[in-house]
């Protein structure tokens, strides 16, 4: 082993970690290696396991940016708000090659392993039901699936009666001086966004004049690379599920593909990019 570059000498580095904190224990390593739990006796559900656990975790910290991004936008600190948004359109990028793996798996191998999975669906996912919330995708339908968690009821809807990212945006673009509706500032945010010419114009006046109102352009721009990245997502998620299970129906009792199809025509910053049409 003493050829190996990656193999230190004995006098570097710690090796006795039995007073100090290790790697694994600061990761909490027992807690996540010991988290998959397959039910059925094949092979194939530990890809099936760890792919929508490790979606989980990206997703977590997706929650974290994106309420941070958020808070800052509210008080007007875009750098820092640029810089969070700019890592959830990267982690978007993970997920979407995450299905890469998953993809690997054949209809054969996942109809081995369905019935173990009841009727649990990522569709039932609190996390994911908060980043749509959080980007404005509102539908009151879509807490229901929690109800059995008073806990994660209460978080799931807290996402749902709370302003999205693109409302904080237009908030901060009436403080700035553009003319943003009245009632597109206080509205009732459990609805989903409606498409306004008026905010389109506003957001044109910062196109136009884009070395003026920069910071503002740029948070478009940020936008617009977010909503790129979460099509993305859901359209390698819907090809994906095609793949594996064809039109069957969604085990949490979708439709399945049909259902995430109609998912594809959701449009969270319709000024963003209908704007581009009049530049």
């Amino acid at each position: 082993m003493s050829g190996c570059p990656f193999s230190p000498n004995a006098s570097e580095g710690t090796f006795d970690f039995s007073q100090a904190m290790s790697y694994s224990d600061y990761l909490q390593l027992d807690a996540i290696l010991n988290a998959q739990k397959p039910l059925s006796p094949d092979h194939n559900e530990m890809l099936f396991i760890v792919q929508h656990q490790t979606s989980e975790l990206w997703m977590k910290l997706m929650l974290h940016e994106l309420s941070a991004a958020i808070r800052h936008i509210d008080q007007d600190e875009l750098p820092e708000a640029f810089k969070m948004l700019a890592r959830v359109s990267q982690v978007m990028s993970q997920l979407v090659h995450a299905w890469d793996v998953l993809a690997t798996m054949t209809p054969p191998e996942y109809s081995a392993i369905r019935p173990y999975l009841a009727q649990s669906s990522g569709f039932q996912s609190w996390q994911y039901r908060c980043i749509e919330f959080s980007m404005g995708n509102k539908n009151a339908a879509m807490l229901l699936p929690h109800t059995h968690r008073p806990d994660l009821h209460a978080i799931v809807e807290s996402a749902y009666l709370a302003p999205s990212l693109y409302d904080a945006s237009l908030k901060l673009l009436a403080r700035k001086g553009l003319p943003i509706p009245q009632d597109y500032q206080e509205r009732d945010w459990r609805q989903s966004y409606k498409a306004s010419a008026q905010v389109e114009e506003a957001w044109l006046e910062v196109y136009r004049n884009h070395k003026q109102h920069w910071d503002l352009y740029q948070l478009g721009e940020e936008l617009a690379d977010l909503e790129d990245a979460f099509r993305l997502w859901r359209f390698r998620h819907v090809t994906t599920v095609e793949r594996v299970i064809g039109f069957k129906r969604g085990t949490g009792g979708t439709g399945g593909v049909s259902y995430l199809r109609k998912m594809l025509d959701v449009v969270l910053f319709p000024e963003i990019w209908s704007l581009r049409t009049s530049l």
